[in-house]
């Protein structure tokens, strides 16, 4: 496995392959990683001749400067993981090489509407930072497939978007959420988590599962069971930070023709803030 840290190497490699007529596969991701991770390099390896990840903690879409000093930087071990999952190339570069002039005056990409939205608005500017590098990530590793996490379902949503108005001729593959088996979705953060609150932690999907099922049954008083599950949520230790139910496709309030919505939570525990998802078919 390559483990490349400068633009020019990588652009080498790149070259190479296309050459070779390789189909490429891309994972971006900001390390500190886990089986969720893992699951996204597998589905890759599946679709194409060469994988290639990425390990880069993106400055720009962190709203607070604590936040980002203390995100977890395992460079050694996730490149050990990639390398038995079979990865051909490590991109690893630094703050330097994506923004060699800084990130102030950098170009952005910035979704509209999209990106304001739910998680958006609790994150000011979070989105903005995702897409510009996910964008420049892009047209440096020229992928023809690129797999990204459903946990973060506006995420994909807002990558969906930027590839087709933008034009890039990239696959975009949504891989669904991999959970612990006390159902918690799997996220670099959870590491924040003590371990009586990894007791706790759980319960964010309990929440939503009684949701989901009050959905299915057919109930539409949308403001009456956030406000209810915001309560439990409560009860049960966490600190809600944003429920929504949302159409699916639009992330627009559900309406009478929505065939499908989705569940999007966030509540803080402890340090952590947890966010999981769940979609519900509003035709049966």
């Amino acid at each position: 496995m390559l483990i490349i840290e400068t633009v020019p190497m990588l652009r080498r490699e790149i070259r190479r392959w296309r050459q070779e007529g390789k189909r490429i596969a891309f994972v971006p991701t900001m390390g500190n990683l886990h089986d969720g991770h893992m699951t996204l390099v597998d589905e890759a390896r599946a679709r194409a001749d060469i994988v290639i990840a990425s390990i880069f903690v993106n400055p720009m879409q962190f709203d607070r400067a604590d936040d980002l000093a203390r995100y977890p930087r395992t460079l050694q071990e996730d490149c050990e993981k990639l390398n038995r999952r079979g990865v051909d190339l490590v991109f690893s570069p630094s703050p330097a090489d994506i923004y060699p002039h800084g990130v102030a005056t950098h170009t952005f990409v910035d979704v509209p509407v999209l990106s304001e939205l739910l998680e958006g608005a609790s994150r000011p500017g979070h989105f903005r930072g995702m897409a510009t590098v996910v964008s420049k990530l892009f047209n440096l590793v020229q992928p023809d497939l690129a797999c990204f996490g459903e946990k973060d379902f506006q995420q994909l949503a807002i990558v969906r978007k930027m590839v087709a108005d933008m034009g890039y001729d990239i696959d975009i593959v949504g891989v669904p959420t991999v959970r612990a088996k006390d159902v918690l979705a799997l996220s670099s953060r959870n590491g924040y988590l003590t371990a009586e609150e990894r007791k706790i932690a759980p319960a964010l999907h309990q929440v939503m599962q009684s949701l989901a099922e009050q959905l299915a049954n057919g109930e539409r008083h949308i403001d009456e069971m956030i406000a209810a599950a915001e309560e439990t949520l409560q009860q049960r230790g966490l600190r809600a930070d944003g429920l929504a139910i949302c159409d699916a496709e639009t992330l627009q309030p559900l309406t009478v023709d929505s065939k499908r919505a989705v569940i999007l939570m966030a509540a803080w525990l402890g340090s952590a803030r947890l966010i999981d998802n769940q979609q519900v078919d509003l035709t049966q």
